[in-house]
């Protein structure tokens, strides 16, 4: 793993997309940011978003969804920017587990298939599932909760895919990012903590990872925690990102912009410097990206999931 870039490799943002965005959130305050649009989506919003994409000639994004139609309504937007935007309207969480500041939860299967007949009504793109909680960013290895059961993962993916969508999953842990492969989803988001095992079945699946190493990175030197818990963390995480690289997994450009101390845009560009310092070469990193994100476009759209 490189500890700086390549001097003689020039940062190809304008290739590539963000697999992985929260245009509801601004990467200040999410209560703030939210707050704004909990009469109604104020497009303005949107707008300044969408502008510092088009800026860097950033023209494709993936947003993670929301529950006040703040990205429903971007969608709607995006094609006078220039830009390809797919979102699953909002994300999945099971009641009682992490994931409510991104979409809605449910109790039982049925409310699950419930929510995902709703996605299918109002044409999203994808569903989003949200399998475990986040990187507790004070000690090193540990999340904020575990993830859902594999019996209920399963469940889940098995019926996303029977409705012929392709399946997003929040997840982090060795056993939760196991699972969610095992079960066949298509892209993993975060994935942290994993071990040599996973990098192993990622590479032998057809799932795409989007490791989003900025929230972690961004953090350092701002005090919110201690920088060597923080640089100890990404440290993991970027060798397990070379490692997938090497072992031939799929990756995707993703930075979680919205997330604390990701800003939209400049987000984008921070995470992919971020991913070619994880690399043996730059260049290989952005090829890799590159075949990543198409798969992702291919897949995560209306009817674009091959069925199984």
């Amino acid at each position: 793993m490189r500890t700086q870039m390549d001097p003689e490799f020039k940062t190809e943002v304008k290739k590539l997309g963000d697999c992985h965005i929260h245009v509801i959130m601004d990467g200040e305050n999410y209560r703030n940011a939210v707050e704004k649009h909990r009469e109604a989506v104020v497009d303005d919003v949107i707008h300044q978003c969408f502008l510092e994409y088009q800026g860097r000639g950033i023209s494709f994004l993936r947003d993670g969804g929301d529950s006040y139609h703040v990205s429903e309504r971007a969608r709607e937007l995006a094609p006078a920017y220039g830009i390809t935007y797919r979102t699953p309207l909002f994300a999945i969480h099971k009641k009682g587990h992490y994931g409510g500041i991104v979409g809605y939860g449910f109790e039982h299967m049925s409310e699950y298939q419930a929510l995902v007949d709703q996605v299918r009504r109002k044409n999203g793109d994808f569903i989003k599932i949200m399998v475990s909680g986040l990187i507790d960013f004070s000690k090193v290895g540990v999340l904020t909760e575990e993830g859902l059961d594999r019996d209920t993962i399963r469940e889940m993916i098995r019926i996303a895919h029977e409705e012929g969508f392709s399946v997003m999953a929040h997840t982090n842990g060795v056993r939760n990012v196991l699972d969610v492969i095992e079960a066949g989803v298509d892209s993993l988001e975060h994935g942290a903590f994993m071990n040599e095992e996973c990098i192993q079945a990622l590479a032998e699946s057809k799932t795409i990872w989007v490791p989003t190493l900025s929230p972690c990175q961004n953090m350092i030197g701002c005090g919110r925690f201690d920088d060597g818990v923080l640089r100890e963390i990404a440290a993991i995480h970027m060798e397990n990102i070379r490692m997938a690289l090497e072992r031939g997994a799929m990756l995707a450009l993703g930075s979680d912009a919205g997330a604390w101390q990701v800003p939209h845009g400049k987000g984008t560009e921070t995470e992919l410097s971020w991913m070619q310092m994880a690399a043996p070469k730059a260049k290989q990193m952005m090829t890799a990206l590159q075949e990543g994100e198409r798969e992702i476009r291919r897949r995560f759209q209306r009817g674009g999931r091959e069925r199984v």
